[in-house]
Formats: C-alpha cells, structure tokens, sequence
C-alpha cells in the first residue's frame, strides 16, 4: 500500500515559495495540497504556474488556508514581522510548520511560536536547506575526527549579494515593518548558522558588532559583521551583506585541520557538491610550497538540498501522526541562531560594545 503523502499548504506568494513548491513535488512523501494569498487571483496565478496538481485547493486568505482540515502541514514565506501572529494560529490549527528564516523579529517572538508548537503538539523546522545536504553530513565527520581537525579555534563565513537598485529600494528585506532586521536577519542567519553549526551548536559567551555596518535611509541593515567569542578561546567572524558580489565562503579551522568551502548555502550544482579539507598542513623545505595540498570531496545526491528539507520535515510528520513526539533538535537550533542574531543587533544599537549571549 502506497504511503499517504503530508499534504502541504503554502502561506503566501513570495518569489522563495516556488523553490519550495518544487521541493515539496520532488520529496516523495509530501504533495502539494493547498495554497493561500491575500488575493484569490494571485493564489491561483502562483498554483498554476508551479506545478500545483488540479485538485489542489486555492484560497484567497491566509485564515482559508489553516482552516481546512486536510492541510497536514504549511509552509509559510511571509515577511518577518508577521511571523509570530501566522505560525501561532498555524500551531493551534495543528498544522506542523516550516519556516523561512529569520524566524522571528527576536527571541521572545520566537519563543512565542516555539510555545504554541510544543503545547499543540506540531513539528517546528526552519528552512535553512544546507542543514539536509549530504555534503553538511560529510563534513561534520571531518570535523569530529580528533586525528585529523583536532580541536576547532576559528570559523569564518561570508554571505553577500549585490542587491541591485530596485531590490535595495523595494524588496520586504529592506524594509523596517516587514523585516526590520535586514541583511542580518537574510544573508546574516545563514553565517551565523554555518559557525555555530561548527562548534556543535555551543553558543559563545559574547559577540562584537564590527564597526561600520552600513544602514539603508529607514535605518535597515544592509551589511555588517561580527566577532563571536567562546570562553575556552574559540573566535569566529562573520560578513553579510546586500551590497556586494555574491560569495558564500565557510572556514573551520583546527588544531590539526582545515575545512574550506565557496558555496556553503547553496551548491554551485545542484545534484552535487565539494569541499577541501586538509589536515596537518605545512610547507617544503625550503618553503616554495606545501608538502601536500588540501584534498576535495565531493558529494553526490539524488535529491536537492530543499526537498531533502522537506522529506525530513514530512518524516517528522508523519511520525507524530503515529504516535511519536515532535523532535525538538530543529527549534532547539533555530533559538540558538535568533540568539545570535539578537545579539549582534543588540551590539550595533550600543556601539559595538561586547554582548554576552543569553543562555
């Protein structure tokens, strides 16, 4: 008998949802069920045009949509600053949910949806995709060897992105009431994560706020950086920004070890994806050269990194559909990574002075 697909219904229109409604028709254990907008007419637009099957239900308000009973799980694109009402009512409406990032405007925000999840009993993910790419995985060995990395002491990741001039003027992500945290909030989320998913999710005891973050005419954060500070000694940076060429560069460095990568949040390719790791590195006799040159990986896999995303979030599902209790490793890293994001914001606004990481 053939397994019943999670139903799906999308909140919202934006330009990210179309991705995601092609990982949801490539996941094997999820369909395409609903899809819900402000407009009637822009929800059947959007249905149309990505993949959605006939019999897929068209809403046109969000409340439509988290109202049928047969929607077993949304995903839900909107603007930050309207995440804690939707995902709220979501989780009452007993909906498991997948969330875009920046989760929340802050951690009591977060705190809010991670609340209404847990006490009705929904699954909680956000949709930072390169967490399910076999490559993350691969890397993760390489890090845990004591032999060959050691002990971590520094990572550096970098996302930018040239916004060009309509995006920097009208996109939501410049915007201080739809998502006021801005580069910070997009591109800054994705470093953070990378670092801390390094250092197995120990959140560092301060973070430093580089000085000359650069501000948009409302006040949005466009670009900025930070230091991270561990109490055993451990640093990382980070670099985000709107305003320059598009890199996703990720660094851990070890006692023993280095693992590198140049496009750590989205593959170069889709089906496959490297990175160099070289270990007790050091440099010829007469120091015209290294004695031996980092080694690539690369890792093949037969589903993108997104609708790898969605077939473990429907797993999820589907198991607490069958008795088992939502696992609550995905909320747990999503806290930490607001907890960041807060603090570097924080940072900013008191002049870059060091901010210690509330526990």
């Amino acid at each position: 008998m053939a397994e019943t697909p999670i139903r799906f219904g999308i909140v919202g229109c934006a330009d990210i949802a179309r991705k995601v409604s092609r990982a949801i028709t490539l996941a094997p254990n999820a369909t395409l069920y609903a899809v819900g907008s402000r407009s009637i007419e822009k929800a059947k637009k959007f249905a149309s045009e990505n993949g959605f099957p006939p019999t897929a239900k068209v809403y046109g308000s969000y409340e439509a949509l988290l109202d049928d009973p047969d929607v077993d799980a949304v995903y839900m694109p909107l603007p930050t600053s309207l995440h804690v009402h939707w995902a709220v009512l979501a989780a009452e409406k007993k909906k498991h949910l997948l969330l875009e990032k920046p989760v929340a405007l802050n951690v009591a925000e977060f705190d809010q949806i991670a609340e209404a999840c847990e006490s009705n009993g929904v699954q909680f993910m956000d949709c930072t995709m390169w967490m399910h790419h076999p490559r993350t995985a691969k890397m993760k060995e390489f890090l845990c060897d004591s032999q060959r990395f050691g002990n971590l002491r520094t990572v550096h990741s970098i996302f930018t992105l040239p916004g060009d001039p309509d995006f920097l003027k009208n996109d939501i992500r410049t915007k201080p009431d739809l998502d006021a945290l801005g580069s910070l909030g997009d591109t800054g989320w994705y470093c953070i994560r990378g670092i801390l998913w390094a250092a197995d999710f120990e959140l560092p005891k301060t973070v430093t706020a580089v000085r000359g973050p650069v501000l948009n005419e409302l006040g949005v954060i466009m670009s900025c950086g930070s230091s991270l500070q561990w109490e055993d000694g451990k640093v990382a940076t980070f670099h985000c920004s709107f305003l320059s060429n598009l890199t996703m560069e990720l660094t851990a460095v070890g006692t023993k070890g280095t693992l590198r990568l140049h496009d750590f949040i989205i593959p170069f390719e889709e089906n496959s994806a490297s990175f160099s790791f070289g270990s007790k590195s050091w440099f010829d006799d007469l120091v015209t050269g290294w004695l031996q040159r980092p080694s690539e990986h690369v890792v093949m896999t037969d589903l993108p990194q997104e609708a790898r995303m969605v077939n473990e979030f429907a797993r999820l599902a589907k198991g607490i559909k069958e008795g088992m209790k939502p696992e609550k490793k995905w909320p747990t890293i999503s806290r930490k990574t607001q907890m960041v994001v807060d603090a570097v914001n924080l940072s900013i606004q008191e002049g870059f002075v060091p901010v210690e990481v509330d526990k």
